[in-house]
């Protein structure tokens, strides 16, 4: 097998086999950030070098998708802001102005679910981080989304991703592929990423009732969700944890 990146700029027809990959990856409630996408349709036309997918080109099979886009930074955890909702504003903005990048910022990085369990996540990463490097680029940046934190709805973003295991490594497997590959634990992001909705909207994404207002733990969430019975609305921020990596030379995938 030899899996090769291939950037929206040089295959866009293969973006036609994943069309419905998102739905596929990220939790229903996932897919309604209205802050995030606003922009994220308009990744491909503005940023076209920095989308890409994996692809096995012995069997001519697309295996995940991968979204980045360039953004400054000055190094340090206060010049990342508050999170993906934040961080891609601050990109496109960066962009229609001219201005000069610093780092590329991860955005998300999808697995067909069929081949999760061929460690596709860490090609992914140095996917991204070769990519930083081919722009001359210092940083990868990543608001990262730790895969069991939606196990611990109540700890803090700010304990958990400090959390250890018996052995010492760090307790959440995608921080810790964070880094086994190099990377360091910049700053956690508590209000990363705003999803809003109807009360209605949010026993749909969720399949769920909210009988009143209140706090809710709810499945895949990774913190509380908060209903307002009588405004009829239901908030949720999803907390990250930035992340970053030195931009790689080279990518060995």
């Amino acid at each position: 097998m030899a899996i090769v990146t291939v950037r929206y700029s040089e295959g866009p027809e293969l973006w036609q086999r994943i069309a419905d990959l998102s739905s596929q990856v990220w939790p229903e409630y996932n897919l309604h950030a209205a802050d995030t996408n606003a922009y994220w349709g308009r990744l491909y036309d503005d940023f076209p070098d920095f989308q890409f997918v994996l692809y096995d080109d012995q069997r001519d099979e697309v295996l995940g998708e991968g979204h980045t886009l360039p953004c400054a930074w000055d190094g340090t955890a206060a010049g990342l802001g508050p999170g993906i909702d934040h961080i891609i504003a601050a990109g496109f903005a960066l962009h229609e102005t001219g201005g000069t990048a610093h780092a590329l910022s991860a955005l998300a990085a999808e697995v067909i679910p069929e081949h999760r369990e061929r460690g596709l996540s860490t090609v992914m990463l140095k996917a991204m981080a070769g990519l930083a490097a081919s722009a001359d680029l210092e940083h990868l940046v990543a608001p990262e989304r730790p895969s069991w934190k939606e196990r611990y709805p109540l700890a803090p973003i700010e304990r958990y991703m400090h959390w250890t295991g018996r052995d010492g490594q760090p307790f959440d497997p995608w921080i810790r592929v964070h880094l086994w590959l190099g990377g360091r634990v910049v700053a956690p992001v508590p209000h990363s990423m705003r999803i809003t909705g109807s009360v209605a909207h949010w026993e749909s994404w969720t399949e769920m009732e909210y009988p009143e207002s209140g706090e809710y733990v709810f499945p895949h969430g990774l913190a509380t969700l908060r209903v307002d019975r009588e405004a009829d609305s239901g908030l949720y921020w999803e907390p990250n944890v930035w992340i970053a990596h030195r931009a790689a030379s080279s990518v060995d995938v």
